[in-house]
């Protein structure tokens, strides 16, 4: 009888694998998580696995934004192409180019590709043959979204503190005195002030920091292939299942009546 106990827990485990397998995923990645959002219907598409691929279903027509949260303490490049294409510059894609920096947990969605400090023009899924890629000659990677990421290289530690004599002390006091009152009015002036778009262009504002990368190479990379969900059905990643027959409390009943007459 002493087995039974592990048999229970094994059982258990099994069980509770099965549903976690049964969950819905929704983002790629460890030190960055990507998800694709259907704008319109404010829904976060499921991610499919599929032969070592990632890939989520579009509705054609619906505009779409690629969201990368940082999951790190620190801060993070995230260099985003779609279909090949840098999503930023507009250059054909590769790791060294320019990017988003995101701060330490720090969530954002991009809606489209940037024409502007303050616009952007927004994803939305179509025909390849009408994709951005396509009408700029680059047809040859359409259908992936791409986000390489890059840790920040760690600043040096800064030199141990001198200890001021007393009229350092007095002197610093007074300057500070002199320089806080203004510094409250160059913070209100520097926030960026939003334009309007117009068409399928769309308010996106953003600023310029520096960032110096840990290594050349990304610390992670993510990829994520899209098509219509028809299209996936048919090459076999999302799974199609018949519909269990239907349960009849009265099998033997071909079709309803009265008692028949007895022979």
């Amino acid at each position: 009888m002493k087995p039974l106990p592990a048999a229970r827990a094994t059982l258990s485990l099994l069980v509770a694998l099965a549903s976690l397998a049964a969950l819905p995923v929704h983002a790629v990645g460890s030190q960055a998580e990507v998800q694709v959002i259907d704008r319109d219907s404010g829904e976060t598409l499921t991610v499919y696995r599929h032969r070592g691929e990632h890939w989520v279903a579009g509705r054609p027509g619906a505009r779409y934004a690629v969201s990368v949260r940082n999951a790190t303490p620190g801060r993070v490049l995230s260099v985003v192409s779609v279909d090949g294409i840098n999503v930023v510059s507009g250059e054909t894609a590769t790791w060294q180019q320019t990017g988003y920096v995101l701060s330490p947990w720090q969530q954002h969605a991009i809606n489209g590709w940037r024409k502007s400090d303050s616009e952007v023009a927004a994803f939305h899924f179509t025909a390849s043959t009408d994709s951005y890629a396509e009408r700029t000659g680059r047809p040859a990677h359409v259908g992936v979204i791409g986000v390489a990421v890059f840790r920040e290289k760690p600043l040096p530690p800064p030199p141990p503190p001198i200890a001021p004599s007393p009229v350092q002390r007095e002197q610093s006091a007074a300057q500070e005195s002199r320089s806080s009152a203004p510094a409250s009015a160059a913070d209100m002036a520097a926030r960026p002030r939003l334009g309007t778009g117009h068409g399928e262009r769309e308010t996106s504002v953003v600023g310029h920091t520096t960032f110096e990368r840990r290594s050349q190479r990304p610390d992670e990379l993510i990829r994520i292939r899209y098509d219509s969900r028809e299209n996936l059905v048919a090459m076999g990643v999302i799974p199609t299942q018949a519909m269990p027959p239907r349960p009849n409390p009265f099998p033997g009943s071909v079709s309803p009546g009265y008692t028949p007459d007895p022979n």
